[in-house]
């Protein structure tokens, strides 16, 4: 099927580029740096570091609703991308459309920007955890092992594609899209180093505020009956945590046996919650708590920033994601 879109869209788009013969297109405002950006938290960063400037125009792919997990790109997001200057993607497995639009490209001077590459040795893999859906129950006597069951290693082969979700990697890559903006734009260096600088310190002291409420919190676990894209945040703050699925995964049904699992963890650490994340249903995280033994926790969502639309703010939304946790995490 994926094979088909391409084909479709690689003739729309040779259609629309080749009309009139052999000729490269000519840019609407040739005068603008193109940039078009994959992820909502990419687009975000590079608004801020852009500010004021006018000489960049700058798009978001998808919008409001739109998974990262399940876009696919249409004519005209390939049309977009094939006269743009700068590229901004995750560059992991659910943007592999990425290779193939990016040789529709008539810019020889593109450049790509993707994040897992800048991100480098920082970036980890989704890790197996106990009781997750994508392990295999053992029983050995009277005592319950969970052993993964392809994998002989703590993480999986699967890279955690999710790094806008740490505030430290947002710095981190606010620097390498803003080195980009400035080797395509250098005449405006000055204002972009005095955006991103500002910008970045926005992101200290909320990565600061993260820092301190998490320390001071009575409880350290949280508790997902869902998939589970925070493993960087959990990462920069030493939290532990329990879910149905690792990263995310396109499993929509939990077992029994996980279901009952995280039931067990909820009476067992004696929490008052059970979280999902964005854009999902309550029903794993309702049948959680219908087999715990007071069957009063609250459901609590996590905004994972895969699907948010361009008038969203990161900066908000993590702080939103701060105040759920506080709760999560209180007696």
């Amino acid at each position: 099927m994926k094979k088909i879109l391409l084909l479709l869209v690689t003739l729309l788009t040779t259609i629309n580029f080749s009309a009139c013969g052999n000729e490269k297109p000519v840019r609407n405002d040739s005068d603008k740096i193109e940039v078009v950006a994959t992820i909502f938290p990419a687009y975000d960063w590079t608004r801020e570091i852009i500010g004021d400037e006018k000489n960049f125009e700058l798009t978001l792919l998808g919008g409001a609703g739109v998974d990262l997990h399940s876009f696919q790109p249409t004519a005209q997001d390939i049309a977009k991308i094939s006269t743009c200057d700068v590229f901004i993607c995750v560059g992991g497995e659910s943007d592999a459309w990425v290779s193939d639009a990016l040789k529709q490209s008539t810019n020889k001077n593109l450049v790509v920007v993707k994040l897992l590459d800048a991100l480098g040795n920082k970036v980890k893999y989704e890790e197996i955890k106990a009781g997750m859906q994508d392990v295999k129950q053992v029983n050995t006597s009277s005592t319950v092992h969970y052993t993964h069951t392809h994998r002989h290693h703590h993480d999986s082969d699967k890279v955690d594609e999710h790094v806008w979700l740490s505030l430290r990697n947002a710095q981190i890559l606010c620097d390498a899209i803003a080195d980009v903006l400035i080797k395509v734009e250098s005449s405006h260096e000055k204002a972009l180093r005095t955006n991103v600088a500002a910008y970045k310190k926005k992101l200290a002291a909320l990565d600061e505020d993260y820092r301190n409420t998490i320390a001071a919190a009575p409880d350290k676990t949280l508790l997902f009956g869902d998939r589970f894209p925070f493993r960087y945040l959990v990462d920069d703050y030493g939290l532990k945590y329990f879910a149905a699925f690792a990263g995310c995964s396109a499993e929509t049904e939990a077992s029994f046996q996980t279901i009952k699992f995280l039931a067990n963890k909820v009476d067992e650490l004696n929490l008052h919650y059970v979280m999902k994340i964005d854009g999902t249903t309550h029903k794993i995280a309702e049948t959680i708590v219908r087999n715990t033994k007071t069957k009063d926790q609250k459901i609590l969502t996590l905004d994972s920033l895969q699907s948010a639309g361009a008038d969203e703010d990161y900066v908000v939304t993590m702080k939103n994601n701060l105040d759920v946790l506080c709760e999560a995490l209180s007696k």
